[in-house]
């Protein structure tokens, strides 16, 4: 996925083969949406070599999932694209990675759960999917959001247990997201994080929001079962009214 993925699960009595099946999972993943690899089914599709209805189950339902959400956000959420990596062989098509990460994420962490973790983390590339707590005395885990102006400065910290923490933002990729109505990167905003129960959600989320731009705040404000934090480009830090926020130190 061009990215660092981690995983750290604090049950000792877990099979280590768990781990194993965990990444091979997510090897799949990457092979199979990867807009950049020549052979990825995303990638076939996209060049017209193979119709959705012969795509892998997985990939049909996650482009099903996108335009679900691309419907909940007002298209704000939108694969769509006409400028995919050559790598890709294709000049137009579809890119559903705003989801692929997080929900790739949440299968690997059913591949943990299923095996007996009860206390994971799972990290990759900054969105983080937690289940129980770190330790029996620390009561939730800690996820910390990197500030978007100031590399080594954390924003916040998340408090949580059983959730997904996801942000979007262009200072890591730069400006990868634009606002889908206007072609042109958001205004008004220099990152969102969606703090809830699903990563791919919340992944998806995060994007949407971002690519709002100044209008994203008061989106995420009506969201059901999701906090939001956003950072504004004059840097106030706007929270919905349950965010779990911790503590920096302790």
């Amino acid at each position: 996925m061009g990215m660092p993925i981690g995983i750290d699960v604090r049950d000792e009595e877990v099979d280590p083969a768990a781990l194993d099946r965990a990444f091979d999972w997510l090897r799949w993943v990457d092979a199979t949406f990867s807009t950049y690899k020549r052979d990825s089914e995303i990638s076939r599709l996209n060049r017209g070599e193979i119709s959705r209805e012969e795509c892998h189950g997985d990939v049909q339902a996650v482009l099903e999932r996108c335009e679900q959400l691309m419907r909940e956000t007002g298209g704000y959420f939108d694969i769509r694209t006409d400028s995919l990596p050559p790598e890709g062989g294709a000049s137009s098509g579809i890119d559903p990675s705003g989801l692929v990460k997080g929900w790739a994420v949440e299968r690997a962490g059913e591949i943990l759960d299923a095996a007996g973790a009860r206390n994971s983390s799972i990290n990759a590339g900054g969105d983080v999917r937690v289940r129980g707590r770190p330790s029996p005395e620390e009561p939730y885990w800690r996820v910390g959001i990197q500030h978007p102006l100031i590399r080594d400065k954390i924003a916040a910290v998340v408090a949580g247990f059983n959730v997904g923490v996801a942000t979007s933002g262009a200072y890591e990729r730069g400006e990868h997201i634009v606002d889908p109505h206007t072609g042109s990167p958001p205004q008004g905003i220099l990152s969102v994080t969606i703090v809830g129960a699903d990563l791919a959600t919340a992944d998806a989320y995060a994007t949407a929001a971002f690519a709002m731009g100044a209008g994203g705040p008061a989106w995420t404000s009506r969201l059901f079962g999701y906090e939001a934090m956003t950072i504004t480009a004059d840097e106030r830090v706007l929270y919905t009214r349950a965010f779990p926020s911790a503590p920096a130190s302790t």
